[in-house]
């Protein structure tokens, strides 16, 4: 199932995008389903296995055309967003550091979150804004301390994630965060595609283009550290909930690497696309 946020009307819904390109609004498929993203995904298999029998037998008046809404980020509001560095070889090598040992971790906090389709503001402050295409995994219950075998059972399914990034922010210290979580800096949809649609995570063709041209790509199958790997090493740190978001890295050809350095100018549209997850694009701007 491909599960959306959107707008209709002014009001705020999750609900299932389908293959014709419409979308069953929970709220009148089923009145008994949550109706946020996060409260959905807490339900676990008892609240997908209602959805998809509302998704059968939705009634007309719940069937709406993707064109009439708006998509908003799959979950609006996560608790956490944990990004992994250097997850892929070739990025480490273009970024001229060794192959970590142990994930390199940081954050993103909750203002980066950016719906598909809006504007990256690129702020007055930052001179060399850059792009990163990583496949997002999205946590569907609550994981402390799983088992690498168990832990892909407490993932709900994974999406398109923009990590965008300052590079002069983000190397101002050896601490990235500051550099990665400027207003609008955490683009991710269309959908949260669920984890049993996907199959295998490791499988995944995945590239980032501009005005056409492809600047990255390469496959899932390429991370260093693996989901199944990430999920167990994050949960012995930290619990992980239901809506926690780990992006889990971005292949090369990233801007700053390049000679000379490509990075984000307003005007462009980025688009990355995802084998079985569809694609994201956002339009850039600059700050008002």
């Amino acid at each position: 199932m491909k599960l959306v946020t959107f707008q209709h009307k002014g009001q705020t819904h999750i609900g299932a995008l389908r293959a014709d390109n419409t979308i069953v609004d929970f709220s009148q498929a089923a009145a008994s389903l949550p109706t946020t993203m996060k409260a959905f995904l807490a339900g676990g298999t008892t609240t997908l296995a209602a959805a998809q029998k509302a998704v059968d037998s939705a009634p007309a008046s719940a069937i709406l055309n993707r064109a009439d809404v708006t998509l908003k980020a799959p979950v609006p509001d996560p608790g956490k967003i944990i990004c992994v560095g250097l997850n892929y070889a070739d990025h480490a090598k273009e970024a001229g550091l060794p192959l970590p040992e142990f994930p390199t971790v940081f954050s993103k906090y909750s203002n980066a979150v950016n719906d598909p389709g809006a504007p990256i503001v690129l702020p007055k402050i930052s001179s060399e804004p850059d792009y990163e295409c990583e496949l997002g995994v999205v946590i569907g219950k609550r994981a402390k301390n799983v088992s690498q075998a168990d832990a892909l059972s407490y993932v709900a399914g994974y999406l398109p994630f923009h990590d965008v990034s300052a590079r002069d922010y983000q190397m101002r210290t050896s601490q990235w965060t500051l550099g990665k979580t400027f207003d609008t800096f955490a683009p991710m949809g269309p959908a949260l595609v669920t984890s049993d649609e996907v199959g295998d995570p490791h499988t995944l063709d995945i590239q980032l283009s501009i005005g056409g041209e492809v600047l990255q790509t390469s496959n899932t199958s390429n991370l260093i550290f693996k989901i199944d790997y990430l999920v167990s090493y994050l949960s012995s740190i930290m619990t992980l909930e239901p809506g926690d978001v780990i992006a889990t890295g971005t292949p090369a050809g990233i801007g700053g690497a390049r000679n000379p350095k490509r990075f984000l100018k307003p005007g462009e549209i980025v688009r990355i696309e995802i084998a079985k997850l569809g694609v994201l694009e956002n339009p850039v701007v600059a700050e008002a």
